[in-house]
């Protein structure tokens, strides 16, 4: 496909320039992609506000970002054609990280930690533009019902599914989910699906506890604000006093605020589990208390990037068991993704999941 396109091109911190550029040509075994919609992720945010590098050569732009990515297939490449997967007109979403699958990770399967990955919207460019390119291992049909918006939330949904994975819920377990944004609160539905007894939604604002609510919480604490009316002084104490005075069996971090990494060895119960999934900062530091985690036999976790669990996002979505439309509270034109971002750091309270939708 000729011509032009338009394009948010990030450079460096705080500069993030609206601009025409070609329209990227497919090789033999891409697919472009007319993006529908574009998730504005944490990362995003990091990239754009300077508190994180790029995976480019040298960590800096010019680069299209953003990596939550649906739409449609404009073309493809000449080798994908002849073996028939994806056509014109196609509706699509696209996973990410782009592993080499040749280094010592990748033979291993341990594809998350492939070290020569090329990720859509981070080391290439991605999908704040009318088009991006993929190669077509990473490309996913949307299935039937389900929205470019709701599409555009595949990616996270499938890094979701891979925090639960290791998160282990059995039959009856109370698991606390301490952070409600957009991941949280669909791993609050996930947890659910895997047979929790009991969902506990901890977070530091209101507004996206009444969301935990919405869709499906059985109780939600404010761990922060003692105005509210969800305030507990001692997360500990309030989920004994829901769960028969026991404290939780699972607990999964989806936030990376030092607070919630204390809470997390608080609220947890002798042979827990915790999973750490919030993304830190280079800087910081886990305090373990280690006599407690170690006599209480508890599992400590981490989780990155989706190994494996698209196919399993990919089923979730087309069952329409979760409620992603209350997650994604703002929506913005392409030309105003740099207004999106912004928005999104700021302090406004009442929001959870921006979006590019073009």
């Amino acid at each position: 496909m000729k011509g032009n396109m338009s394009a948010n091109v990030f450079y460096e911190k705080e500069r993030m320039d609206f601009t025409q550029l070609p329209i990227p040509q497919p090789g033999e075994n891409e697919v472009l992609i007319r993006v529908k919609a574009c998730g504005i992720c944490g990362s995003d945010i990091a990239y754009y506000y300077g508190s994180s590098p790029l995976e480019t050569t040298d960590g800096k732009g010019p680069l299209i970002i953003g990596h939550e990515i649906c739409g449609e297939v404009a073309e493809v490449g000449r080798e994908v054609e002849r073996k028939g997967y994806f056509k014109p007109g196609d509706r699509v979403t696209v996973n990410p990280p782009q592993p080499c699958n040749v280094c010592a990770n990748c033979r291993k399967t341990k594809v998350n930690l492939c070290e020569h990955t090329r990720t859509v919207g981070v080391s290439v460019n991605g999908g704040f533009a009318e088009y991006v390119k993929v190669n077509y291992a990473n490309v996913f049909r949307l299935p039937d019902g389900v929205g470019y918006e709701e599409g555009a939330m595949a990616e996270p949904l499938a890094c979701a599914c891979y925090g639960v994975k290791n998160l282990d819920v059995k039959t009856g377990d109370t698991v606390v989910v301490i952070g409600a944004g957009a991941v949280g609160l669909m791993m609050a539905q996930l947890i659910r699906i895997r047979g929790a007894g009991r969902v506990i939604v901890t977070a530091t604002r209101d507004y996206p506890l009444h969301k935990a609510l919405e869709v499906g919480a059985d109780a939600v604490f404010n761990t922060v604000d003692p105005s509210s009316g969800y305030y507990t002084f001692d997360i500990r104490e309030a989920v004994a006093q829901i769960n028969g005075g026991m404290p939780a069996d699972k607990v999964i971090v989806a936030t990376a605020a030092k607070k919630a990494y204390a809470d997390a060895f608080h609220v947890s119960g002798k042979g827990s589990t915790i999973v750490f999934f919030g993304l830190p900062g280079e800087k910081d530091i886990i305090e373990v208390p280690a006599l407690e985690t170690l006599t209480g036999d508890k599992t400590l976790k981490f989780s990155w990037l989706a190994p494996f669990t698209w196919d399993e996002a990919i089923k979730v979505l087309s069952l329409g068991k979760l409620k992603l439309k209350p997650l994604i509270t703002h929506t913005f034109s392409l030309d105003r993704a740099r207004e999106g971002i912004e928005f999104m750091h700021s302090g406004k309270k009442e929001k959870i999941k921006g979006m590019i939708v073009l």
